[in-house]
Parts: structure tokens; C-alpha cells; sequence
């Protein structure tokens, strides 16, 4: 548990509260019924998020008011419609209280939560009680009464479940639909990924109802453009003048700074050449989204895909098995190529599993230069083949995604890896020299036996694997294996480990001669 945040724990909130999202974007999606029932709350809220995170990551701040500054630039200049533009001012709140801090305890972190929301509810032309503003508000004063941080964590956290659950009783259009805020459940899983921070990995707040595909809410909006800009070159006297031309356009209004110099505009109108003039009369416009309403709709065919790259088709066979989609990369995949992919899986939410180290290199940059369009993408870090199987055999699609990428990765790192090779060069290893033709053993990536005999040094490399225990031996068979090698190591798990199951896979055109996996 503990006592102050720095700069370490918000960046692993941030983390977390990212991850949340990813898991949750759905689920926020199909109960997005105010103000205007366009299905992308959960989106726009990921996506102003990831925006935050990207920035952190290019400014590597090394203290907590650093890390929120660079969060709050971050989610202003990419905030993704009405609740993302709130998102970013909740943080350039908690920024702007813990600018000068190298750590904060609860009464910093309360007084935090404080500015949040006054700076929330500034944001917006019209507010409007059963929404996000109303939750954050509660989490504000729930937390006044605490002075301990995981307290006032815990406080403010259990006070904006219960104002989300009030909601549908403030708001008609929400009892109506039979749903809570969809802007106030994502504020709600990002503070409880702090409290899950905060107090060892604990959650409080429980998965909202969504309404059934074929309950889809409906919520006409009065216009049908969403109209967003950045501007620059302009003051706050004139900011909130361009908020009042705005209004006369439409609503939802929402005209935000960042302390600074920048401001993100957002409206919903029919006028889109007159909600952009305002803005030019005000400053400098840049980075204009018009969104139309009747657009917006289920781009996506199926909730969730596992998309496997493998080196071969023979490989591509084995995890198309076992129910994923995948990708034969022969080498290493460009960029492009990965993307398609994704896009081809059809789903709204894609589970990455590379299955190969430099592989893995070439899948975080892609993700990183996605532009906010597209499904979400998790990459699940596999060094070899067996680990993605040992991934794949925990994907449960029904499963909340926060927990099941865990359950993948946690998978995935309990596997140790095993490979056998035939060395074509004289070379100095960790355990000494070794010359062509040798067969070295490998676990995790680092030589640990040079041996002579093919099948000897393949026994021993398995014993040393399981010497940390083990319930599952596998083996993806390669066209180079020699074909009793496999009935071998079987003979020596009956005789030597007989309490080690063995499953083995034909893997086709492998560098290696055997690639061992052990669970």
C-alpha cells in the first residue's frame, strides 16, 4: 500500500488507466446514449488517453508534476470529442495542483481532485447533472474527508461509483435507455485503476450492464456534425468569446486550455463553416475533425481477435488451431503489412502475439504510428512461438480484457523457452567456445550447454528447463528435426519426469532444430 505517489506511480497509473480503457472501450461504447447516442465515449476516452501516454513517453519526466504536465499536453492536444475534452481539463487540474511536486500524499492528491473538477466543470458551456461532471464531482468531495492517501483514494473512488449509479435518476435519457453515464463509467475505471495502484492491485468497482446488440440505444441529437480544432495565437478574453459564438451555432460546447497557449474547441451544429470561421476570427486554427453523427456506426465485425505472426505456414496451421488469426511473416513484417492485418481481422480489439523478439520490435512501432483511427491493438510481449501458444491457450474473449491480456502475458512469461541449434561458426559463449557443428542449447535466449551428440545435449537442456518445475513440456517440430528426437525426449520425461505432459507440433522451415517451450 502506499503512502505518496512520484513519478514512477503515476506513470504506472497511466499505464494502467490505459489499459482499462482498451479493455473497457466497448462496454463504454454501447452505453454512450448522452448527449448524442454515437457509440464512441469508450473510444474517444481511449484515444485522448493513449494521446496523454504518447506524449509522457517522448518527454520522459523524472518527477509527478512532470509527469502529469506531459499528460495533460498530451490528452489537450489529442482529446478525442466531448469527453475527452473533459478528460484533458481533469488533468490539466490534477497538473496544475501538483506542478512544483516530486511525490504527493493525500492531501495533496485530494486537493488535486479538487481543482479536476472545478476545472471540468468550467469546460463546458452547458453543464449538466447525471454525467461525467457529476461523478467527478462526487469523487472530489468524497475524498475531503481522508487525509491518508489510500484512503482518500479509496474515499473518492467509492463515492463515484455511487454517483454513477445515481445517474439514470438525474439524467431521463439515461433511465430511459436503462444505462449509467458512459462518460462517468470511464472516469470511474480511472480512478479505480488508481486505487488498484494505490492499494496492491485491488479493485472496487464493478462491470457495468450493457445493453444487448440488439437493444443498440438511440438518442437523436439536435445537429449532425461533431465539429473539434486546436487554435492557437489567441488569449483567454477571446477564448470565451469564441465559446459564445459557438453556442449560438449548437451545443456541447466545449472551449478548453491548457494554462498556456493552446486550446481544443469542440461543438455539435449543422454549421461546420461557421463554427470554423469562428475559431479563424479567434486565432490560429489547426488539425480540424468534423465527425457526422449519422456516420458513426459498428465498424466492426467481431468483438476481439488474437492475430499470431509467425515465420511459416506450416506454424500459421498450429495457431489457426487453436483459434487465432495469423500472420506469415517468412522474415521480419513491415509496418504496413502488420496494420493490414489488424484491419483484416475484422475486430474492434486485437491481441498482438509477435512470437519473435525482433518481430516484437516491428509490432510496437506500428502500434505506436497508428493514428487513433482503427481497432485497438495489445501487444502481448512473446519471445518464440511457445510462448504464443502458452498465450493463446488462456484467451477467453468473454473474459473482462484487462484481466485476460494479463492472464496472456502472465502466460506467456511463465513459459521458458528452449531452442537447439547447430552452430555454423567458430564463436565465444557464456559457457566457453564453440566451433561448426556443435549443438548449442539455449534457454530464454542465452546459450547454456555446447554439446556433440544432438539427442545427450537435447535431454540435458530439457532437465536444466525443468529444474524450476514444470507441468507441460511443448515442442514445435521443425523440417530439419531429426525424426526420432521427439520420441527420445518423451522416452526421457517417462523415465525421468513422468509427472510432465509433452505436446508436440510440426513448425515447418525453423533456424532452429527444436524449439522448446516449458509451463
Amino acid at each position: 500500500m502506499l503512502r505518496t505517489l512520484n513519478a514512477a506511480t503515476a506513470r504506472r497509473w497511466a499505464d494502467l488507466a490505459m489499459s482499462a480503457l482498451s479493455a473497457e472501450r466497448e462496454a463504454i461504447d454501447r452505453i454512450n446514449v448522452y448527449p448524442v447516442a454515437d457509440g464512441d465515449t469508450g473510444t474517444n476516452l481511449l484515444q485522448t488517453m493513449r494521446a496523454a501516454v504518447r506524449t509522457l513517453d517522448e518527454a520522459a519526466p523524472d518527477t509527478l508534476g512532470g509527469v502529469f504536465a506531459a499528460l495533460a499536453k498530451g490528452a489537450l492536444g489529442g482529446a478525442c470529442g466531448n469527453s475527452g475534452m473533459l478528460l484533458s481539463q481533469a488533468i490539466r487540474g490534477v497538473a496544475e495542483q501538483l506542478r512544483d511536486c516530486e511525490t504527493a500524499d493525500g492531501v495533496a492528491w485530494r486537493e488535486a481532485l479538487r481543482r479536476a473538477e472545478e476545472l471540468a466543470w468550467q469546460a463546458v458551456a452547458e453543464p449538466q447533472e447525471g454525467t461525467v461532471l457529476s461523478v467527478l464531482r462526487a469523487a472530489a468531495r468524497g475524498a475531503q474527508q481522508a487525509e491518508d492517501l489510500a484512503e482518500v483514494v479509496r474515499s473518492s473512488t467509492r463515492a463515484a461509483i455511487d454517483a454513477l449509479a445515481a445517474t439514470p435518476a438525474q439524467l431521463p435519457v439515461l433511465s430511459e435507455a436503462g444505462v449509467v453515464d458512459a462518460g462517468g463509467r470511464g472516469l470511474v475505471i480511472l480512478l479505480d485503476a488508481l486505487h488498484a495502484v494505490v492499494v496492491d492491485g485491488e479493485w472496487l468497482a464493478p462491470n457495468s450492464p450493457v445493453p444487448a446488440e440488439s437493444d443498440r440505444l438511440e438518442h437523436e441529437s439536435s445537429f449532425d456534425y461533431e465539429v473539434m480544432y486546436l487554435l492557437a495565437d489567441t488569449d483567454a478574453e477571446r477564448a470565451e468569446a469564441l465559446r459564445g459564438r459557438l453556442g449560438e451555432l449548437g451545443d456541447c460546447v466545449s472551449v478548453v486550455g491548457d494554462g498556456a497557449d493552446s486550446w481544443a474547441v469542440h461543438v455539435h451544429c449543422d454549421d461546420i463553416g461557421g463554427a470554423i470561421e469562428a475559431g479563424v476570427e479567434s486565432g490560429r486554427v489547426h488539425r480540424i475533425k468534423v465527425t457526422r453523427f449519422a456516420d458513426q456506426q459498428d465498424a466492426y465485425a467481431r468483438d476481439v481477435a488474437v492475430l499470431a505472426c509467425v515465420p511459416g505456414d506450416v506454424l500459421g496451421e498450429v495457431f489457426a488451431g487453436e483459434g487465432a488469426d495469423v500472420l506469415v511473416t517468412g522474415s521480419i513484417p513491415v509496418p504496413a503489412e502488420l496494420r493490414e492485418a489488424i484491419v483484416g481481422t475484422g475486430a474492434g480489439h486485437v491481441v498482438v502475439l509477435p512470437n519473435d523478439l525482433d518481430t516484437a520490435l516491428v509490432v510496437e512501432r506500428a502500434v505506436a504510428g497508428q493514428s487513433g483511427e482503427g481497432p485497438e491493438v495489445v501487444v502481448v510481449p512473446t519471445a518464440s512461438p511457445v510462448q504464443g501458444l502458452a498465450a493463446l491457450a488462456v484467451h477467453d474473449p468473454h473474459r473482462r480484457r484487462a484481466d485476460d491480456q494479463v492472464a496472456m502475458a502472465e502466460a506467456a512469461a511463465a513459459t521458458r523457452r528452449g531452442e537447439l541449434y547447430v552452430a555454423d561458426a567458430e564463436a565465444l559463449t557464456w559457457v566457453g567456445r564453440c566451433r561448426p557443428g556443435d549443438i548449442l542449447g539455449l534457454i530464454d535466449g542465452e546459450v547454456v550447454l555446447i554439446g556433440e551428440d544432438l539427442t545427450t545435449t537435447a535431454r540435458e537442456l530439457l532437465t536444466r528447463m525443468l529444474t524450476a518445475g514444470g507441468e507441460l513440456f511443448t515442442a514445435l517440430i521443425g523440417d530439419n528435426t531429426p525424426p526420432e528426437l521427439p520420441g527420445e525426449l518423451s522416452a526421457h520425461l517417462r523415465r525421468a519426469h513422468p509427472e510432465v505432459e509433452m505436446a508436440s507440433y510440426p513448425a515447418g522451415a525453423l533456424d532452429s532444430l527444436l524449439l522448446m517451450g516449458i509451463e
